[in-house]
C-alpha cells in the first residue's frame, strides 16, 4: 500500500477491465516517470473522448455526433442487420470487409449472474428499428459464449413472429472466446457460412 495520491492512483486505474493491482502499480509507477507532457496528452485525450463521444442514437455505436458513420452512410443496406453485444464488436466486423448491412449494439449480454437482464440492454429499441419491415435478415453476432448464446436464443425468440431470416455466425469463431480477439479470416468465414436459427 502506497501513501495518498499514488495509491488513489493505484486504485483508479484497478478499476479499469483487464487491469488487475499489479498492473495498475505498474500503470501507475509508468505514469510518474512518464514526461510531463505526455501524462498531459493522455489526460486530454481521455478528457476530449468523454466530452465528445457518445452513442448512436440509431444502432447504439460509438459516434461523435448524433448518428455514427455506418448509419449515415448510405451505401450500406437496410435491409440486414447485424446484432452486436458491444461498439468493439462492430469494429471487428468491419475489419473483415465481408459485411455491407447496419449494425444493432445491444450494449451487453444477458448474464442473470451479473444481473443483466433483456430490460439493461438495447432490445426494445431493436424491436422498433425491425417494426417498419425493412430488414428481411437479422443477423445475430453475439460472442459465441455462455452468455452470447443466451441472448441470441432470446433474440431469435422474440422476433420469430417477424418472419424474418434469423442467422447466427457460423463455426470458426472459439466458443467461450470474444469477437474482438478473432482475426479477420476467421471472422469473414464466420460471416459467410452463418446458419438460421431454429426457435
Amino acid at each position: 500500500m502506497y501513501e495518498g495520491v499514488v495509491q488513489n492512483l493505484i486504485d483508479e486505474l484497478g478499476r479499469l477491465p483487464g487491469v488487475g493491482p499489479k498492473s495498475a502499480q505498474r500503470i501507475a509507477f509508468h505514469l510518474l516517470a512518464a514526461d510531463v507532457d505526455d501524462v498531459r496528452r493522455l489526460v486530454s485525450a481521455l478528457t476530449e473522448v468523454k466530452e465528445k463521444v457518445r452513442f448512436c442514437a440509431t444502432c447504439g455505436n460509438v459516434a461523435e455526433d448524433e448518428l455514427c458513420r455506418i448509419c449515415l452512410d448510405q451505401r450500406r443496406d437496410p435491409s440486414i442487420l447485424c446484432v452486436v453485444e458491444e461498439p468493439k464488436d462492430v469494429v471487428a466486423i468491419e475489419r473483415t470487409r465481408e459485411y455491407r448491412g447496419r449494425y444493432h449494439v445491444l450494449g451487453g449480454a444477458i448474464s442473470p449472474i451479473e444481473g443483466v437482464g433483456p430490460d439493461e440492454l438495447r432490445v426494445r429499441e431493436l424491436m422498433s428499428r425491425l417494426a417498419d419491415g425493412t430488414v428481411t435478415e437479422l443477423i445475430l453476432a453475439t460472442d459465441p459464449n455462455l452468455e452470447g448464446e443466451a441472448t441470441a436464443t432470446y433474440l431469435a425468440r422474440m422476433v420469430a413472429s417477424l418472419g424474418l431470416r434469423v442467422t447466427r455466425l457460423a463455426s470458426g469463431l472459439p466458443v467461450g472466446g470474444d469477437l474482438e480477439y478473432a482475426d479477420e479470416v476467421t471472422l469473414g468465414r464466420a460471416f459467410e457460412g452463418r446458419r438460421s436459427l431454429d426457435v
